[in-house]
């Protein structure tokens, strides 16, 4: 069974880079999106080398509530659903932000998705479709739909009511290859054995006959000058779950991929 494994955030923290690119190594993730407004970017760009690109696709992780001119995330939603935002400074963004990208990695992004799943939000989502359209043409980089599986509850229920079917639809429509099922929702709480069980559960939920899926994780390696990351010790869980041997072996019945279509 096709499964893409993707950490969020590189480029966000030192912590979180190196343990996304020794995941990477281990062959137990097979994409990460980067945070091309962080102070850091370029500097972590220097860390996917030719080797890291060929094991794993590099996305864009739109973010409009972190760096740059972030506004809290509440507000965002806010103001998209009531369409307030200004589009010219929404498009000004995103293509800034692939601007970085390209300089930093030499390539437009295999893909992109959002930081919070902001990419999915309306207003943003249409000025995305059309921006990645007028710059990419045919070479399209495909797309993270936002849409965990019903039963995942609250949290899921939430990022797939803040626009999954229409950004779904709408890309779909004018192209653009899409993931599957969003994996990997929870509320970065619990214990590492807590959250092998969780992995263990999400795995379960793969199906062959369905779109390929996107398990997402956000893992960091334990280290100082982390305190403003609120969800720096599951990060640290995290890593260390993925890079068990437990984990390899519960891997063993899957072909991870780097794009929905592999």
């Amino acid at each position: 069974m096709k499964l893409i494994l993707c950490a969020d955030d590189f480029g966000q923290s030192e912590a979180i880079d190196l343990a996304i690119i020794d995941l990477i190594k281990k062959n137990r993730l097979s994409a990460t999106s980067c945070m091309t407004m962080s102070p850091r970017w370029e500097e972590s760009a220097k860390k996917i080398t030719p080797s890291i690109r060929k094991k794993a696709a590099i996305g864009l992780h739109l973010d409009f509530t972190y760096f740059g001119e972030a506004i809290s995330h509440p507000k965002l939603v806010l103001m998209s659903l009531s369409r307030q935002l200004v589009l010219d400074r929404i498009k000004q963004n995103i293509h800034k932000q692939l601007d970085a990208f390209e300089s930093a990695i030499g390539t437009a992004p295999d893909y992109v998705d959002g930081h919070q799943h902001v990419h999915q939000l309306p207003q943003i989502r249409e000025a995305l479709l059309e921006i990645l359209l007028s710059r990419y043409g045919r070479n399209l980089p495909w797309l993270r739909i936002a849409k965990p599986p019903i039963k995942d509850g609250i949290k899921g229920f939430i990022i797939r009511a803040l626009g999954s079917n229409s950004f779904e639809n709408k890309a779909k429509a004018k192209g653009f290859l899409c993931s599957g099922d969003l994996l990997g929702a929870y509320s970065f709480n619990g214990t590492s054995e807590e959250y092998m069980a969780r992995l263990k559960k999400w795995l379960k939920e793969v199906r062959s006959d369905k779109a390929t899926p996107v398990l997402m994780c956000h893992p960091a390696i334990e280290m100082q000058g982390n305190k403003e990351d609120m969800i720096y010790p599951a990060r640290v869980k995290e890593f260390g779950v993925l890079a068990s041997d437990a984990l390899a072996k519960e891997l063993k019945a899957f072909s991870l991929v780097k794009n929905p279509n592999s």
